[in-house]
């Protein structure tokens, strides 16, 4: 950890890489009890491969039932102590982590780059957001109140909220320390203990984090963090018993198996945002150039990599051959692999991204911009931006999430058409509305099945907003007030007058 940690550019980090042969790779370790360890019995792990080279760099460990335990057991000792701190002392807790992390920007974004593809300018962002997950909570809980009501003449009554528990935290691969950090920060501003479980895709920049932790002195097991796949870690983590609860951002079908694993245990808190297909709806009324910027931006930020992403774009009639021409023009010259877009996570993310632009080809749609990559990739999993037009409503490609800088057009000639096709998907986590038409804009928004709607911007976030998605997007809201509901159990009580 002291040799990485000095290494804060890209330059000295790639090199630092380069140097490795295949007997001495970085090996990550667990984070539990408020130290690192090699804390898995089987000693099975993982290979780490860097996106844009394609070469394995690091190994991270697959904890097995052993560990996780360690990690619980840990979390468990420290609730009491945790949960009775007074607000003003976690809040010092999370405000120290804030400046750590902001102190260490550069380290964090470089590895955050070469971990997960995206470009260094992209990963700074996600550290800034990072830092701002630990100021938010750091204030929201000095300023929390409760509800009090009378019983005229009888009894007054309010409500009381304490912390759960230990939580498991459970975070995906595409923004991988602003992620964690969304759910770390809240759970332990509340009183609750964790287990955290990074995606074994991108797990270095929470193997930095646990070092930020101790940095700050932050209590021995209030934040354990474990590697691991989720076959055999994250199970193990859902399903202990003593996990009082478990808020998970990932694919849907991971979540479907969560909800099974914990469907006897009914006592856990389950807060699962899952994935997203969204829809983004052009008007006739836009400025074209505007309209076109920020549908691009939704497309394809990330890779396309981001599960608020616009990957459906549904465009009136009057404007559509208007706003193909531009989106295409300024797709190719904003959004260029290598240049302004990382790497794809992996290698077998990239070839199912391939294998939906080989269903698209076969379907007959037409590639505005952008082609099928080569089968086998060399030198990194590079994909330049992909425009499709002519692509059935029906089909899987429209239909199924891709997750990658993909990217479908059709078109629509009334409101009511293009609320319907913004509905015609079983995911519900987000969308985007393009119209100066004030009326519209409620109109539309408030008709879209969708946990977020975005008017003429994207992406932009207020931490006290609820977070989450309808239909098989997920179940549960975090944010402000609403992950308050999901770190705490409310009980009210009634003083007789």
């Amino acid at each position: 950890m002291e040799q990485i940690w000095k290494l804060d550019t890209l330059s000295s980090a790639e090199a630092f890489i380069s140097n490795q042969d295949g007997q001495s790779l970085l090996t990550l370790e667990n984070y539990i009890g408020g130290q690192f360890s090699e804390n898995t019995s089987e000693n099975i792990f993982i290979s780490s491969f860097n996106p844009k080279t394609g070469r394995e760099y690091a190994k991270v460990p697959v904890s097995d039932e052993t560990a996780v335990q360690s990690a619980v057991d840990a979390a468990k000792a420290a609730f009491p102590s945790w949960a009775k701190l007074s607000r003003r002392e976690r809040s010092h807790h999370l405000r120290r982590i804030a400046s750590l992390l902001q102190e260490n920007r550069e380290l964090l974004a470089v590895w955050e780059s070469i971990d997960q593809g995206k470009t260094l300018e992209r990963a700074r962002v996600e550290i800034d957001r990072a830092v701002s997950n630990f100021q938010y909570f750091s204030s929201y809980i000095l300023h929390d109140d409760n509800r009090a009501r009378m019983v005229d003449g009888v009894a007054l009554t309010y409500e009381h909220r304490s912390a759960i528990g230990p939580f498991a935290l459970i975070s995906p691969w595409n923004m991988p320390l602003y992620l964690l950090t969304w759910k770390i920060a809240p759970c332990i501003a509340f009183g609750c203990t964790a287990v955290a479980k990074p995606s074994e895709v991108t797990s270095m920049t929470a193997y930095l984090l646990a070092e930020v932790l101790r940095r700050a002195e932050l209590p021995p097991g209030v934040v354990n963090i474990i590697f691991g796949d989720g076959r055999t870690t994250g199970t193990a983590v859902v399903t202990n018993p003593d996990i009082h609860g478990v808020s998970f951002t990932g694919g849907t079908a991971t979540g479907v198996q969560i909800r099974k694993l914990t469907a006897e245990y009914i006592y856990k808190h389950v807060s699962l945002e899952l994935g997203g297909k969204n829809p983004t709806l052009v008007f006739e009324d836009v400025e074209l150039d505007e309209a076109v910027r920020v549908a691009s931006q939704a497309a394809f930020e990330n890779q396309g990599e981001i599960c608020l992403c616009g990957s459906r774009i549904y465009v009136h009639s009057s404007i559509y051959d208007d706003f193909i021409a531009k989106f295409k023009s300024h797709a190719a010259q904003a959004y260029r692999s290598q240049v302004t877009m990382g790497a794809i996570v992996s290698l077998p993310h990239y070839q199912k991204i391939r294998s939906y632009l080989e269903l698209a080809k076969d379907e007959g749609a037409k590639f505005e911009l952008g082609d099928i990559p080569p089968r086998e990739p060399q030198n990194g999993y590079w994909m330049d931006p992909v425009v499709l037009t002519g692509v059935s409503q029906s089909s899987r490609v429209v239909q199924e999430e891709i997750f990658g800088p993909v990217v479908t057009i059709a078109q629509f000639d009334t409101e009511e058409t293009a609320v319907q096709l913004a509905n015609d998907n079983a995911n519900g986590l987000a969308s985007v509305v393009l119209t100066r038409d004030g009326k519209r804009m409620r109109r539309v928004g408030e008709q879209i099945q969708a946990g977020l709607v975005w008017v003429n911007c994207w992406l932009v976030r207020e931490l006290g907003t609820p977070f989450g998605g309808m239909k098989n997007s997920g179940v549960g809201r975090e944010g402000g007030d609403y992950s308050r509901d999901v770190f705490t159990n409310v009980r009210t009580i009634h003083l007789a007058q």
